[in-house]
């Protein structure tokens, strides 16, 4: 076991680790050594943070972990600049320069220590919002609710779920998240309930007595017998069923829309036309379509939207002492990034949108002045707002 390593219970660095740089690549503790010996660690230096390309082909990302970055570096005399939280943004504008989504400027030893976790907040969070608002989309005005946190490590649901939430997704699923949110916390029963109570029937029955009268009755209707079966049984035991979930496995599953189908065929055929249905269990951007024009009212997204993507955002040194630098492969000096206002597109150091004629505006808002803030950072709900505006424009494709 490694040293140290007995005194956690759980393996997550601390907030007070992280501000004090132990969460970095180690060769930037060595490089600021160096520079520190060289007398060189004063050095004023701008830093760009830039994808260039994004997974899958995507046209397009969700910039989320704003708020770290600036919670991070505030009360150290560097300034930070940053397309606000929410953001939809291109990899590249249309002449192909990489489209910059954070700025940093300061001397390079103030901030060394930390374009480890910087990057850290922008990638995973950026991911995973992109791919919640690109299912979102999908999902048109059907429910989506975020099922993901039992896939990844406990001490980041919160990540998780504030990530998906900005993107538009309906509920959550964790207490903390919806402490820390604002958030809805969904989910009615797993599995185990029918297991545990010794079947469906007598599962459904529990519910109807025993579950808070203000939480919506959604029974799960896949653990022994056909979907069919145990959704009739659920509208019999539970007079106020809202809707019924299937999470039917894989090994079982054979042409999981013709399923729905049936299973709403049944429930109208029988007056229950309120009683929605809900899927869950591998769900994704491949399968969405085909559920949607078989009937369904709400999905339960886990592993695909956990377990997105990370956006592979690099920081990159673009100025030294005011003048131009840069390594290969990148474009060196500060850009001035400009943004229509009615179209969406980016553009640097252009007054006039491409597109559509329209004068562009200032992409940038100003978050931290030598570590002091300088703009108020935006609530949760203004951010998801802004998100919800983003994509209601966007296109999936390129």
């Amino acid at each position: 076991m490694a040293k140290g390593a007995q005194e956690r219970d759980f393996f997550i660095a601390t907030a007070d680790e992280i501000r004090a740089g132990k969460t970095t690549d180690v060769y930037f503790q060595r490089t600021l050594d160096i520079l520190k010996k060289a007398g060189k660690d004063r050095t004023q230096v701008v830093a760009e943070i830039t994808a260039g390309n994004l997974p899958n082909d995507w046209p397009w990302g969700i910039l989320c972990g704003v708020e770290e970055a600036v919670h991070l570096l505030q009360g150290k005399p560097v300034s930070l600049w940053s397309l606000p939280e929410g953001s939809l943004f291109p990899p590249r504008t249309p002449r192909g320069i990489p489209v910059p989504v954070m700025v940093l400027e300061g001397p390079y030893g103030e901030w060394a220590l930390f374009e480890t976790p910087i990057l850290g907040f922008v990638c995973q969070a950026s991911g995973i919002s992109t791919k919640a608002a690109r299912i979102r989309k999908l999902a048109g005005g059907k429910q989506v609710l975020s099922f993901g946190v039992r896939r990844m490590h406990p001490g980041i649901a919160p990540l998780i779920e504030r990530s998906v939430y900005i993107a538009g997704v309906d509920a959550i699923t964790t207490p903390l998240g919806a402490e820390l949110f604002g958030a809805p916390a969904m989910g009615t029963m797993p599995h185990a309930l029918v297991i545990v109570m010794g079947g469906p029937r007598e599962a459904f029955a529990a519910v109807h007595k025993y579950l808070e009268a203000k939480i919506p009755r959604i029974a799960l209707v896949d653990t022994y017998y056909d979907e069919k079966t145990e959704a009739l049984l659920a509208v019999e035991a539970i007079p106020d069923l809202r809707g019924v979930r299937l999470d039917t496995p894989a090994s079982r599953r054979g042409n999981f829309a013709a399923i729905v189908r049936e299973v709403r065929w049944e429930l109208d055929l029988r007056g229950h036309k309120d009683v929605q249905i809900f899927v869950s269990g591998s769900v994704d951007e491949k399968s969405i379509p085909a559920l949607l024009e078989a009937g369904v009212d709400g999905f339960g997204v886990g592993t695909s939207l956990s377990n997105a993507p990370t956006i592979d955002f690099a920081m990159d040194i673009v100025e030294v002492e005011g003048k131009p630098a840069a390594k290969r492969g990148k474009f060196g000096g500060r850009k001035d990034l400009q943004r229509c206002p009615k179209d969406g597109t980016y553009e640097i150091g252009v007054r006039t949108c491409p597109a559509c004629g329209t004068k562009m505006t200032p992409a940038f808002t100003k978050y931290l002045d030598q570590g002091r803030v300088s703009e108020s950072l935006p609530t949760l709900d203004a951010i998801r707002d802004r998100t919800k505006r983003e994509i209601e424009r966007a296109s999936l494709e390129s």
